[in-house]
């Protein structure tokens, strides 16, 4: 294939880029205005979690956020996520992980320049349901508390076994422990409130599924998927932090919602 099929070919998508390599800058031209990308974290991670997906969005670009999920609360943090919204002019495509996908959910409901959802090894739930609920059978946190969480106050966070075996496994060893040092604690009520919302049933989705996810089974992100009836991409050998262990594909996805803002 000659190099401009080449390049038109990863423009539009119908070619992966090559491993390490974001698609060209100007992919993000498709449309104007650009889609700001959003990307939202969540328990036990922090913005730096995203850090390789932002840095292959702004050399595509993409005017890139990290939103600071507090992870104080269901409802608590997707208002303060629908009023960071509210700051940005133009369409938003907005992605959550973990926990951060039920803040995304909510927040979403009541942002109307949210065009796009992308969920990475996270939870979508459906009004009524809890974060928690949502971790699927075998789920590393489905054991006792004691065993799980070290607890200062109100907060929780994770223990470094736990971090290392399920958490992040994929990860080197030195990089996990180093995540796992600089974590940010959630509270409980970020796992035990009911969703208010459910922003995937009128805004499209797309999914990000670690095959080897610990946290939220892979089982339990299909299903959710499926009823979103999103768009979904499996990461082989993923851990639940697929977006620090394989930020190329999860950015890829993302790519492919801000493309189709302008479809």
């Amino acid at each position: 294939m000659s190099t401009v099929l080449t390049t038109l070919a990863l423009v539009l998508g119908l070619v992966p880029a090559p491993a390490g390599q974001a698609p060209p800058a100007f992919a993000a031209a498709d449309c104007t205005p650009r889609p700001t990308v959003v990307l939202v974290h969540g328990a036990w991670a922090g913005t730096s979690s995203w850090n390789g997906e932002t840095e292959r969005l702004q050399r595509a670009g993409y005017t890139v956020r990290a939103f600071a999920n507090p992870l104080q609360g269901l409802t608590g943090d997707a208002a303060g996520l629908a009023a960071f919204l509210r700051t940005i002019d133009g369409p938003v495509v907005l992605a959550g992980h973990s926990y951060g996908g039920s803040v995304i959910t909510n927040a979403a409901a009541s942002s109307p320049n949210v065009k796009q959802l992308v969920y990475v090894d996270a939870a979508a739930p459906a009004v009524g349901e809890t974060t928690g609920q949502l971790s699927g059978a075998g789920s590393a946190l489905s054991g006792p508390a004691a065993m799980l969480y070290d607890k200062v106050g109100s907060e929780l966070y994770l223990k470094e076994s736990v971090f290392l075996a399920s958490f992040g496994p994929d990860l080197p060893r030195a990089t996990g422990r180093l995540l796992w040092a600089g974590q940010n604690p959630a509270t409980m009520a970020a796992f035990t409130t009911p969703s208010a919302a459910a922003a995937w049933q009128h805004i499209p989705s797309w999914y990000v599924i670690g095959s080897a996810d610990r946290i939220i089974t892979p089982s339990s992100q299909e299903a959710m998927a499926k009823r979103a009836h999103a768009k979904i991409r499996t990461v082989p050998g993923g851990s639940h932090l697929t977006l620090v262990s394989h930020p190329q594909p999860v950015t890829e996805q993302i790519l492919a919602a801000a493309r189709a803002v302008c479809a």
